[in-house]
């Protein structure tokens, strides 16, 4: 790449030799998160990926993609952009263990408004610690310069993930019955979903982001930036030692969203209200913005990141498996006949 400069290019915006930078800044990052199976490095024109399939009978691919969405605003805000990668890695991966499946590989895709490398490689930094969690390798993706369209100082962060079932494995709502067992997965906190609606409450382009919240117990800018909890090692050792019939990510759309698109027609989830252990900023945002309950369950995971849905005598197995990897799961209500998809009571 020594050769490579374009005088013509740099005049419009473009500083390529800023991305070859990036690239090796990032290189470090990128190959922690190697595991059997990544036949490539970073710098090719595909990510190449050779996956073990002994023992799998027909295995099926699954993949998933998303955003870190208006969450990286507070981190542009705070210029601290270290941990929204994992965000990124956290959106995709956590959608595609709700089949089954064990994440393979992941990709990145940054825009920013102008490349520098540092902070280029500080996102990607975020995302292969995303990785690592997941146990996924980081085997490509893309930085694309956008002047004149994006400010300096902007950029967005996507992510593309594929994982891995074997088709008899495939967690599929049928399989869910009444009687079965709901246990929540604690979340980190707000993990990537609600934000314009936390930047509204919190006016966050004129707020204080560095003020200590006492009820907090942290700076207001620090709960807001904690990263989303990655759940890929608890939910499949979980799939493993019990019997799961379903596993809902819930992002946006809250509750009412989420838990029932694991559910079959005619099944009802009854959820108690008081059994959900919900983080003290959820009620700070909703006390600051006046904001219904039921908006706040349609909107935030109110605590929750996943949900279990167990058969009742395999529920104590999987929340013993949860534990081994870190995640203290409990249970928060039960599957019943009836026509709501969703009853939180």
């Amino acid at each position: 790449m020594e050769n490579s400069h374009s005088a013509s290019y740099a005049a419009a915006g473009v500083n390529i030799e800023a991305g070859y930078e990036g690239v090796r800044l990032m290189k470090k990052h990128v190959e922690r998160t190697f595991i059997p199976g990544v036949v490539s490095d970073i710098g090719g024109f595909g990510g190449l990926f050779a996956p073990q399939l002994s023992g799998m009978r027909e295995p099926v691919l699954v993949s998933g993609t998303d955003g870190v969405g208006t969450k990286q605003r507070i981190a542009q805000l705070m210029d601290r952009h270290d941990s929204v990668g994992i965000d990124c890695g956290a959106m995709c991966v956590n959608d595609i263990i709700c089949c089954g499946a064990k994440p393979l590989f992941f990709l990145d895709y940054i825009a920013i408004g102008k490349n520098e490398p540092e902070k280029v490689a500080s996102l990607v930094a975020g995302v292969a610690e995303g990785c690592v969690q997941a146990g996924c390798a980081l085997i490509g993706g893309e930085t694309a310069e956008h002047p004149g369209t994006m400010q300096p100082d902007d950029y967005d962060l996507a992510g593309f993930s594929v994982g891995i079932v074997d088709k008899e494995n495939i967690l599929r709502k049928e399989a869910v019955r009444p009687g079965d067992v709901i246990l929540a997965l604690p979340s980190s906190g707000i993990h990537s979903n609600g934000y314009s609606l936390v930047r509204k409450v919190f006016d966050v382009e004129h707020a204080d982001l560095g003020r200590h919240i006492p009820e907090l117990g942290q700076t207001l800018g620090e709960a807001l930036l904690t990263p989303t909890r990655i759940y890929v090692k608890g939910v499949l050792a979980a799939i493993a030692a019990a019997e799961v019939h379903g596993v809902s990510h819930i992002t946006g759309g809250g509750f009412y969203e989420n838990i029932p698109r694991s559910l079959p027609d005619g099944l009802c989830a009854n959820i108690d209200k008081a059994a959900i252990r919900t983080p003290a900023l959820f009620e700070l945002i909703r006390r600051l913005g006046e904001i219904p309950e039921r908006d706040m369950f349609n909107t935030f995971n109110m605590g929750v990141g996943m949900s279990l849905v167990v058969s009742p005598d395999s529920a104590d197995r999987a929340r013993q498996a949860l534990q081994r990897e870190g995640v203290d799961a409990y249970v928060i209500g039960e599957i019943v006949a009836g026509e709501n998809a969703i009853c939180l009571r």
